[in-house]
C-alpha cells in the first residue's frame, strides 16, 4: 500500500512530464507504466555500435516550445533533418525528382489542384478555435463529413488526390473515410496549418534530437527514481469522497488524485468505479487509433545522399508509401526510415516477416537503386499490435465525435484527470502536445487540491 499526493498512469511523455512537474513542486507521486519501458509512443533503441534508432515519434519543429524546453532542461541538443538534394514522388509508377514542395514535372492540373486544396485547408484551419474546435462556426457541417468526402469534392486530379490521401491519411494512420474533416482541421490548426503538418524544413519534421527521444525521456524517468513502476498495468481505479484507489496486479496506490496519461483507445481498458460520466465513457469508444509500421533500414552509408537525394519520397499505393532519411547527427551508418500507415499497414500485418521485408526492399531498390536492396539491418516496429499503444501514433475522431463528445477530452471526472497528446489544444498529435498536456494536468491537480484545502 502506497499513500501519495498524486498517481500518474502511463510513462510516455505526457505522464512523465506530469510526474516530473509534480515532483519539482514538492508533491509525492507514483508513476505506473504497463510496459517494461518508458517512452510510450516514442521508443529509442540504442545499438551496439553506439548509434540509436527512434522506433516511434522522432521529430521536433518550430513552435514546439515545450519539448524544446524539456530538452534545454536536460541539456539535450537537436540537429536539422537532412534535406540537401532532391526528393522523389512516384505517381503511377513514374518517378519525379524535385526540389521544393511539389515536382514541377507533375502535370499542371495536378499541381494547381494540389496547391488550391492546400490553400483551402489552410484557410479553414484559421477559423478553428483551438481550445474548442466543436464551437467553430462551421463545426456542425465539417463534423458530418469525412476527409475523404471533402477530397471527393475538392480534388479532381487523381495524382493530387493520391498524394493528399497519403499525407492526411498517414497523419492519422487510417483511411481518410474514417476521419472527421473537423478533427483533421483542428489537428492541423493546432500545429499552425497543413504546411507545418506535412513540412520538413520549418515544419513538423524540421529537426531530430541528438540521441533520439530517449535522450529526453531517459533523464525524466531517472528523476522519478523508485516512484516509477514498470510492468504495472492499471486494472481498476476507484474513486471515493476524498481519495482514489489505483489497483495493479501486484500493487495498490491510494492518492488524492490520479492523472490518466495513456492513449484514449487504451484508457477504456481500465475499469472505473464508479463508472465514468457518459460522455467520457463514449469518447473512449469513439476515438480509435489506426495502423502503422515504422521500419528503420540500416546501410553502411547513406548512399542516397551521394546520389543527390534527400531520402524523402512519397509513393502512394506501394509497400513503402513514405521514406525519410533517419541518420543520426553523425551521418553514418545510413538509416532510411519507411513509414507504412493505414490500410496498407493493415495489409502488411497479414504477411509473414520475410514476405513483408522482401516487398519493401524490392520497392526501395526500384526507387533508390540496387544498394537499397542490401541493408545490414532491418528494424521493424509494428505499432498496430502494440498492446499498450492501441495502434497508430494518434487517436483520431470519426465524423460526429468532436461535436458530440469533444468537451470531454480534458474535463476531469471527479478526481480523475486526463493527459495525452490528443487532449492538447496546441500541437495535438506530436510529442510537444503530450508534454503540454502533462504540464496542464499537473497544474490542474495541484490547483484542485489547493481549492479543496481552502
Amino acid at each position: 500500500m502506497a499513500d501519495v499526493d498524486f498517481c500518474v498512469v502511463g510513462a510516455g511523455f505526457a505522464g512523465l512530464t506530469a510526474a516530473l512537474r509534480l515532483k519539482q513542486a514538492g508533491r509525492s507521486v507514483v508513476v505506473l507504466e504497463a510496459r517494461d519501458r518508458v517512452g510510450g509512443r516514442t521508443f529509442t533503441e540504442l545499438r551496439a555500435d553506439g548509434t540509436w534508432i527512434d522506433r516511434g515519434g522522432a521529430w521536433v519543429g518550430p513552435g514546439q516550445d515545450r519539448i524544446y524546453a524539456l530538452m534545454a532542461e536536460f541539456d539535450v541538443p537537436s540537429y536539422k533533418q537532412y534535406g540537401r538534394g532532391e526528393s522523389m514522388m512516384v505517381i503511377g509508377g513514374k518517378q519525379f525528382r524535385y526540389t521544393g514542395t511539389v515536382p514541377r514535372t507533375l502535370n499542371p492540373f495536378a499541381t494547381v489542384n494540389l496547391g488550391t486544396a492546400m490553400l483551402e485547408l489552410a484557410q479553414m484551419c484559421k477559423t478553428i478555435p483551438l481550445e474548442e474546435p466543436w464551437n467553430a462556426k462551421k463545426a456542425d457541417k465539417w463534423d458530418t463529413i469525412s476527409v475523404a468526402q471533402w477530397l471527393d469534392h475538392h480534388v479532381r486530379s487523381l495524382a493530387a488526390r493520391d498524394l493528399l490521401e497519403t499525407a492526411i491519411g498517414g497523419t492519422y494512420t487510417s483511411d481518410t473515410s474514417e476521419v472527421s474533416l473537423l478533427f483533421a482541421l483542428h489537428q492541423m490548426a493546432s500545429g499552425g496549418g497543413p504546411q507545418f503538418v506535412f513540412g520538413v524544413e520549418g515544419g513538423s519534421q524540421d529537426s531530430r534530437i541528438v540521441g533520439g527521444m530517449g535522450a529526453v525521456y531517459g533523464p525524466m524517468a531517472a528523476e522519478m527514481g523508485d516512484a516509477l513502476h514498470l510492468s504495472a498495468p492499471v486494472r481498476r481505479i476507484e474513486q471515493g469522497d476524498d481519495q482514489v484507489t489505483v489497483r495493479c496486479d501486484d500493487m495498490t496506490v491510494t492518492t488524492r488524485r490520479v492523472i490518466v496519461a495513456v492513449p484514449i483507445a487504451i484508457a477504456s481498458q481500465i475499469l472505473y468505479e464508479p463508472g465514468l460520466p457518459v460522455d467520457r465513457s463514449l469518447l473512449h469508444q469513439r476515438m480509435p487509433s489506426g495502423a502503422v509500421y515504422k521500419i528503420n533500414i540500416v546501410y553502411d552509408e547513406p548512399f542516397w545522399r551521394s546520389d543527390g537525394l534527400t531520402g524523402q519520397s512519397a509513393a502512394p499505393g506501394t509497400p513503402a508509401p513514405v521514406t525519410i532519411d533517419a541518420c543520426t547527427d553523425a551521418g553514418t551508418p545510413g538509416v532510411l526510415c519507411v513509414i507504412v500507415e493505414g490500410p496498407t499497414a493493415r495489409d502488411m500485418c497479414a504477411l509473414d516477416d520475410e514476405t513483408r521485408r522482401g516487398l519493401i526492399l524490392a520497392e526501395l531498390a526500384n526507387r533508390f537503386g540496387p544498394k537499397a536492396g542490401s541493408p545490414i539491418d532491418f528494424i521493424e516496429q509494428n505499432w498496430t499490435t502494440e498492446r499498450y499503444s492501441g495502434g497508430g501514433m494518434i487517436s483520431h475522431a470519426p465524423p460526429g465525435v468532436l461535436t458530440e463528445f469533444g468537451p470531454a477530452l480534458r474535463e476531469p471526472c471527479g478526481r480523475i484527470h486526463w493527459a495525452g497528446t490528443e487532449s492538447s489544444a496546441v500541437m495535438c498529435g506530436w510529442v510537444d502536445g503530450a508534454v503540454r498536456s502533462g504540464e496542464r494536468a499537473a497544474a490542474e491537480v495541484m490547483a484542485a487540491e489547493r481549492v479543496a484545502v481552502a
